[in-house]
């Protein structure tokens, strides 16, 4: 990923097997299908005949899984994880599945989004006398899961009780001996569905994640919905609750999978059409479009048939170099731009550029791009954005920067304009994006407007 990009939040999967085949692969293709939401750790966390097994490290999925460790996980029942940090340090220790023994014996959790009100449990446990061995929010829902859970009956009841304390996002997948459940906060503002297959269910981050598998999508889980799922299928509690949703809109503009479908949308479709709308919304008389590779791409050709401008494939794409965003130094990040995307000279040279991209954060890496094209010949080089600027921090799971750093709260456009070195810059409007993502769901952009859902 780029230095100028949001940081992905996780990715989780979960599978309660009442079939034949291997559950630990399973939920290893799962994850891989969503390593776009996280690269620090991956981890699988498998029931075995109430015995929880598990393997988590640092590293990609495939770094982290082989066949003699997926071997190593027999069970029925699983849940997976892919991190990025957006709370708590990159250190082992918290990756997750988090794995613990309690009064009623073993659980596992996993969990994508933030609490906003975590600093103020941990304190409050802490002096009760919980001792916390990670850092993280997930390790928070787990003690108060744990507490909860002795005195009530079952684990959704203690579920129910825990979700009462919890500010903030969370999709969330928790493993026990005889059952998998699910659960998402009452606004919605990270995704989460269900699939079957056969007689077995599924729950992903994203429907991506079962296409690969042969996996029918079911449904997405409901704002405060508890799903539980054990060997008599498929039950819920909904919430009595009834908020307006605030589903994270950046998972339209960067995080999810284009393959993805989130309550009824398809995200290709929402990037190609902010590009139609960007198209009517900022003109310009140019010769090619192209867009920078991978999220910039539908929007460019939204943008392409909605202005009549050709659109080319501008940049070769080197997927195999690191992050970016990693390297020691801004000299190095930049180097890491150049050995990650390449111009192709001939479909650039003596031309009128739009250049298609999702967003810009810090600007460093827009700056760099815009180069780029310049130094391959580009005659101009007009930039468009398929989100609005952003101008406040995110924290509900996403690693935004602090708002000081981010260009677009202290730059008017055309300074942003100018200092990335770009003929012409326009962003989508926010009324434009929102458009995009035309369905029934109300979507939090805080990050665009500084209004947030939840304090």
């Amino acid at each position: 990923m780029f230095d100028d990009k949001l940081k992905e939040e996780c990715g989780v999967f979960g599978v309660y097997n009442n079939d034949e085949f291997d559950t630990a692969r399973m939920t290893y293709y799962g994850i891989f299908a969503l390593q776009h939401r996280g690269q620090e750790s991956a981890g699988i966390a498998v029931n075995n005949q109430g015995t929880i097994l598990y393997r988590k490290e640092m590293g990609m999925v495939s770094e982290v899984f082989d066949d003699v460790v997926l071997d190593s996980l027999k069970g029925h029942s699983a849940i997976g994880h892919v991190r990025y940090s957006t709370c708590g340090d990159s250190l082992r220790e918290n990756a997750q599945p988090l794995v613990l023994k309690y009064t009623k014996g073993h659980m596992a959790v996993a969990h994508n989004g933030n609490l906003t009100n975590a600093n103020e449990i941990r304190s409050e446990l802490e002096e009760q006398g919980t001792i916390f061995q990670t850092t993280t929010d997930s390790e928070i829902i787990a003690a108060l899961l744990s507490k909860a859970r002795i005195k009530t009956n079952t684990i959704e009841e203690a579920l129910q009780e825990t979700m009462k304390k919890l500010k903030g996002a969370y999709s969330l997948l928790v493993l026990t001996p005889h059952k998998m459940i699910a659960a998402r906060d009452p606004l919605a503002i990270r995704p989460l569905c269900i699939g079957k297959k056969e007689n077995s269910y599924f729950v992903s981050s994203e429907s991506a994640a079962f296409d690969g598998l042969g996996i029918s999508f079911v449904r997405d889980v409901e704002p405060g919905e508890i799903v539980i799922i054990d060997g008599n299928g498929l039950r819920s509690i909904k919430s009595k609750e009834k908020k307006q949703s605030a589903l994270c809109v950046f998972e339209f503009v960067y995080f999810a999978r284009p393959d993805s479908v989130i309550e009824g949308i398809e995200v290709y479709n929402s990037r190609y059409e902010a590009g139609k709308i960007l198209a009517k919304e900022y003109p310009v008389e140019a010769d090619v479009v192209t867009g920078v590779p991978d999220s910039g791409l539908a929007a460019a050709q939204g943008f392409s048939v909605e202005s009549g401008i050709p659109m080319v494939g501008g940049f070769m794409k080197n997927r195999y170099t690191g992050r970016t965003f990693i390297q020691p130094s801004q000299e190095l990040r930049e180097l890491g731009v150049n050995m990650k995307l390449n111009p192709i000279k001939s479909q650039i040279e003596g031309k009128r550029v739009v250049m298609i991209d999702d967003s810009i954060v810090r600007g460093t890496t827009s700056r760099r791009i815009v180069q780029l094209l310049k130094d391959a010949g580009a005659k101009e080089v007009h930039v468009r954005i398929s989100s609005p600027p952003v101008k406040y921090s995110c924290y509900y799971g996403v690693d935004t920067a602090e708002r000081k750093h981010l260009v677009a709260n202290y730059m008017s456009i055309e300074e942003i304009c100018d200092m990335i070195g770009a003929d012409s810059l326009g962003y989508i409007t926010e009324k434009g994006l929102l458009e995009s993502v035309k369905g029934n769901f109300n979507f939090c952009s805080a990050c665009f407007s500084g209004d947030y859902p939840v304090k």
